[in-house]
């Protein structure tokens, strides 16, 4: 049993597998690569953003949960990094269906956690050269969905702890309706922000969608190079 739980969650494991720069070491290398202009021949303000943007995953759990899998193999690391994900996806629902956006200190830990991955889109964007090539492109495409769908649950959270909006979201899924409806831009016009803060969430909501858009159409849509399942180069 524990054989096909291995084999389907880990794959085909590199039993010779020698670890060379761990993935803290290689962020800080490419911290510096940016610093003496390595990669690119940039400056001004577009090196201070690429320098804060890949400075700032050093402050979250993303980049030590790499760190320690690791040691076990590119398999794990991406085993530990897909779990990791999938909780950050988690956690914003269980606090939605136990109305734990009353208590504050778990507000505060889901924003730290959504810090992270709104911080992650852009440097993937402005900063992709500093990124190794992963193993599958379609299983990076899959955690960005996982990415939004984190994004569209942890904003559902922070409309439901104030009455931001012009009629009150009295359940969780009204909560998350109307996140998927504004961060699509669809705006049906049931639910629409009144206060400042609420405007202020809509506007980052919108804003944070745009970086998917523009990370789906522009960088993974063109490097996935293998044919889908039903392609046939015989017809």
């Amino acid at each position: 049993m524990m054989s096909i739980i291995k084999k389907l969650l880990v794959g085909k494991v590199n039993e010779k597998y020698i670890q060379k720069t761990n993935p803290l070491r290689k962020r800080i290398l490419n911290i510096k690569a940016i610093w003496n202009n390595d990669h690119e021949d940039d400056n001004g303000i577009e090196k201070i953003v690429r320098l804060f943007l890949s400075s700032s995953q050093l402050l979250f759990p993303g980049i030590y949960i790499k760190y320690w899998a690791n040691k076990f193999g590119h398999e794990y690391k991406d085993l530990a990094m897909d779990f990791y994900i999938l909780a950050k996806v988690i956690f914003p629902f269980l606090i939605l269906i136990n109305n734990w956006q009353t208590n504050n200190y778990i507000v505060y830990v889901l924003t730290y956690i959504l810090l992270e991955t709104v911080l992650y889109i852009p440097t993937l964007i402005f900063a992709s050269d500093l990124f190794s090539q992963p193993r599958s492109y379609k299983r990076s495409m899959l955690l960005l969905f996982f990415n939004y769908l984190e994004s569209v649950l942890a904003f559902a959270v922070f409309y439901r702890t104030g009455n931001y909006l012009n009629a009150t979201l009295n359940h969780w899924f009204d909560a998350v309706y109307y996140s998927f409806v504004t961060s699509s831009t669809i705006g049906y016009g049931e639910y629409y922000p009144i206060t400042m803060e609420g405007k202020i969430f809509t506007i980052l909501q919108v804003f944070l969608f745009l970086f998917f858009v523009i990370l789906f159409m522009n960088f993974f849509s063109s490097k996935i190079k293998t044919r889908g399942y039903f392609s046939d180069k015989t017809e």
